[in-house]
């Protein structure tokens, strides 16, 4: 088969995206373009041109699109000539596609319709109680926190002694120090962070073995040429045991959701099928245990 291009002119194109109207003889249904019996209409590439773009601007990318799209239809129908006996398959996958589409939106539909996206701590515990086996540490988590204080500071055992105190009292007066010679203080005593991290903030040399610092809740020291470091390591969880529930709760959520999302779409579809099986809208030509049975078996009887 011989192969045809026509492009149609587009000198009265010039005036498109411009303060005058196309002329009558340019309508939406005007071929710009025919590969074979492939058209281009006016209609498919008016939305090309950006509002603002006039004159010679217009027609250059009129021309761009319409240059692309002959350039596509080619290698179309270059690739249908070579592949045709693979044009089946490609159908068949083009259609599980479509069809795949459709049903994910219907269960989106459902999901978005049906989902109850609040989850009680209860919920939350009672998953984690059921499957922490399957969350292991893989390396330590700490809580704790460290003050950087001035090297030489007069009342560093003072401070030390009630960083140490559990009583509330002496705690405030920690504060109180801390925040009168604005020292920097990093508490992480309320989250888990990973030891390395916390091991960051102090002058610790990354290469070594800091695994003892793990074996006290005492306040432990360390200096370097310019500050002095008080740091006290309060809780530890270490690698392979349980991830703690507070570092699972985003996780556990989501797990939840997904489960969530999946009774609705399983609950969806049994609705379909019994409804389906009700109404006597299927009909199924197999049986297990007898093989299968001729489509029109059933209207002989």
């Amino acid at each position: 088969m011989k192969l045809r291009i026509q492009i149609a002119t587009l000198a009265g194109l010039v005036l498109l995206g411009g303060c005058r109207e196309l002329p009558r003889y340019f309508v939406s249904e005007t071929t710009l373009a025919k590969v074979d019996k492939r058209e281009l209409k006016l209609s498919d590439v008016e939305s090309v041109v950006p509002q603002g773009v006039v004159g010679e601007d217009s027609v250059a990318l009129m021309k761009a699109y319409i240059d692309r799209w002959v350039r596509k239809q080619l290698k179309l129908r270059e690739a249908e000539q070579l592949f045709s006996e693979a044009e089946a398959d490609i159908d068949r996958k083009v259609e599980e596609y479509r069809q795949d589409l459709l049903i994910r939106k219907l269960d989106r539909q459902q999901v978005d319709r049906n989902i109850d996206t609040l989850f009680s701590p209860r919920d939350i515990e009672a998953y984690y109680s059921a499957h922490k086996t399957d969350f292991r540490l893989d390396r330590p988590l700490v809580k704790g926190r460290i003050v950087r204080f001035s090297e030489g500071y007069r009342q560093a055992l003072r401070l030390k002694t009630l960083m140490a105190s559990k009583t509330e009292s002496n705690q405030q007066d920690f504060t109180d120090l801390c925040l009168k010679n604005e020292f920097t203080v990093t508490d992480f005593r309320e989250q888990w962070v990973d030891f390395p991290e916390f091991l960051s903030y102090l002058p610790a040399v990354q290469s070594q073995n800091h695994d003892p610092m793990l074996a006290t809740t005492a306040v432990q020291e360390m200096r370097d040429s310019k500050s002095h470091y008080y740091f006290q390591i309060e809780q530890v969880c270490r690698e392979g045991e349980p991830v703690p529930i507070e570092r699972l709760t985003a996780t556990i959520r989501r797990i939840l959701f997904n489960q969530r999302q999946g009774e609705i779409i399983r609950r969806h579809e049994e609705e379909l099928y019994h409804r389906a099986m009700e109404e006597g809208d299927i009909e199924i030509y197999c049986d297990l245990k007898t093989g299968p049975k001729d489509a029109t078996e059933k209207d002989k009887k």
